[in-house]
């Protein structure tokens, strides 16, 4: 079976599942966002959980943040098609709020499985709560420290027998409150380049 019918599978499943964000999503009319990108991608982005636009739309990162992502992707000549964007959770919080640890324990095993599927060299991971589920779930959880003193870091892991590199970033919304931290998230994306 391709990488795309597994995903697929991954989608329909995703489109079932049952819980108080997948209600809130069914009420308010919004998609699930389940992934976008190259489904044979060596670099593969983890966010945490998708927000309005992206919601409404069924696309990862497609808001203010998903601009700044682009424009760092762009600056270090790396096309957003040929990478894979994704999240922990795949159904929106309700006012943009952080997921909840038992909406990461529902949602983290599609994204196991996304991983699984696609065997990325690279994951970066875009803010805290993707830092620590990856880190902590592929046996990186030794070095979980805050994210000020990891982001850019490379970690190498296996996953399947596959040697994978792990790389926190800051989510791209932090710039948009803290602009200083934009030429930290260009210097960390040349890193990203580095590795493919």
């Amino acid at each position: 079976m391709s990488n795309t019918d597994e995903l697929k599978k991954i989608k329909d499943e995703v489109l079932d599942i049952q819980g108080d964000l997948a209600d809130l999503r069914r009420k308010e009319k919004y998609f699930p966002v389940i992934g976008e990108g190259s489904h044979e991608a060596k670099i593969m982005f983890v966010g945490e959980a998708p927000g309005e636009k992206e919601a409404l739309s069924g696309r990862p990162f497609v808001g203010r943040s998903g601009q700044f992502l682009n424009e760092l992707l762009e600056g270090v000549g790396i096309k957003r098609e040929d990478v894979y964007i994704t999240n922990i959770v795949k159904d929106r919080p309700p006012k943009n709020r952080d997921p909840k640890p038992e909406e990461i324990e529902l949602y983290a095993p599609f994204l196991d499985r996304q991983i699984e599927i696609m065997k990325p060299k690279v994951i970066a991971t875009l803010g805290r709560f993707s830092m620590q589920y990856i880190m902590n779930r592929y046996g990186l959880s030794f070095e979980t420290s805050p994210i000020s003193a990891l982001h850019g870091k490379v970690f190498e892991t296996e996953i399947s027998g596959e040697k994978v590199k792990v790389v926190p970033l800051y989510h791209p919304a932090v710039a948009l409150y803290n602009p200083g931290s934009k030429d930290e998230l260009r210097t960390d994306f040349k890193i990203l380049k580095s590795l493919i």
